[in-house]
Order: C-alpha cells, then sequence, then structure tokens
C-alpha cells in the first residue's frame, strides 16, 4: 500500500496524464513539483491525501483549481502552490507584494477550510477568522480585454510627451540654471554624524 508518491517532471513530453494515481486510493502524500502541469489538471478522487504540492507548474486559475482539489482530496491538510502565476509571490513577479499574498492565502482558506500549512507557512487562527469572513471576497478577478482594445493597444500608446517631442529626429535639449543648491546639513542621513567623525 503505497503512502507516498513523487513524480519528477518528464519535460519531453507535452501530455501531462495523471491518470494512473487513481490506482493508488489510499495514497496520503503527491509531490507533483516542476512537471509542467497546468489548468486542465485533473486529479482522480484520492480521500486520504492529506498532502499535495504542485510548487514550479504552470497554474493560472486558482479558483478552478481549488474546486477540483475540494471534490476530490477532502483530507487535504498540507498544499504548495508556490511557483505557479495562481499563487503571487514577489520572489516570482515584481508585480505582485506581500498584500497580493495575504488576499490568496485568505481565498485559499475560504475554499479549502481544512488545510493547516499553505505553501511551506502553518495556518493561523487569524487567517483561519478572515477566511471565514472574507475570503468569499479575495478573489482575483482580471478584467477580460476585449477583441478593440487589444487591437488598438499596440498602436496608441500613452506617452506624456507632446507629439511634437515623440519623434525621436526632432529632439531639442533644455538647458536652464536651477535656482535651489542643496547642501546635505538638513539630510535625515547626516543627524547621527558628529563633528569629529567628518
Amino acid at each position: 500500500m503505497e503512502k507516498y508518491l513523487s513524480l519528477s517532471g518528464n519535460h519531453s513530453s507535452n501530455k501531462r496524464s495523471l491518470e494512473g494515481l487513481s490506482a493508488f486510493g489510499s495514497l496520503e502524500e503527491l509531490i507533483l513539483d516542476n512537471n509542467l502541469l497546468g489548468d486542465d489538471l485533473v486529479l482522480p478522487g484520492l480521500p486520504r491525501l492529506h498532502t499535495l504540492t504542485l510548487n514550479k507548474n504552470q497554474i493560472t486559475d486558482l479558483e478552478c483549481l481549488l474546486d477540483h482539489l475540494a471534490e476530490v482530496t477532502p483530507a487535504l491538510e498540507y498544499l504548495s502552490l508556490l511557483g505557479n502565476v495562481a499563487c503571487p509571490n514577489e520572489l516570482v513577479s515584481l508585480e505582485k507584494d506581500e498584500e497580493d499574498y495575504k488576499r490568496y492565502r485568505c481565498f485559499v482558506l475560504h475554499k479549502l477550510p481544512n488545510l493547516k500549512f499553505l505553501d511551506a507557512r502553518k495556518v493561523t487562527k487569524q487567517e483561519r477568522e478572515e477566511a471565514l469572513v472574507r475570503g468569499a471576497f479575495m478573489k482575483v478577478v482580471k478584467p477580460k480585454a476585449s477583441s478593440d482594445s487589444v487591437a488598438a493597444s499596440p498602436k496608441s500608446r500613452y506617452t506624456p510627451l507632446p507629439s511634437a517631442s515623440r519623434e525621436l529626429t526632432s529632439h531639442r535639449g533644455i538647458l536652464g540654471k536651477c535656482r535651489y543648491v542643496y547642501y546635505g546639513k538638513n539630510s535625515e542621513g547626516n543627524r547621527f554624524i558628529r563633528d569629529d567623525q567628518l
């Protein structure tokens, strides 16, 4: 009886099949890191699975994944999605910040309330309470681009420069004098330096 299974990445194949997992009904831990799995991921019913890691895959649709996991893995307590677009992490994307990650955690805990660990961090009592109250509203909704705006966007990019100065050949530089001279004596960086240290 298998309790632990790890599948390593097979990057030569485009099609990812997890149909064989249905033979492991008593599986408790499953590691699917770095397998190029996407939003079409379908797991069989794994009623005893309590640990699932899907790190460094290509998962973008968080809500679809969480709904599927709630259905097929009722005993899930540990989930890790680091390295996926669905997991907003400022180490992976510079556009994301800590607030995005907090909203993500709240939404995941709303969808999977039995989780004890999410992305290698223990779920706190405060996070669990916030997920009960606000979790449904923490879903990140991306506006869908219409075909008109997609077609028009490359041609009409916004620029704050006047239309005459947009051409590289019609550049006119500006030379002037600054009225204010900064000496730095009132700088925050200088307030801890004594005269004998200069």
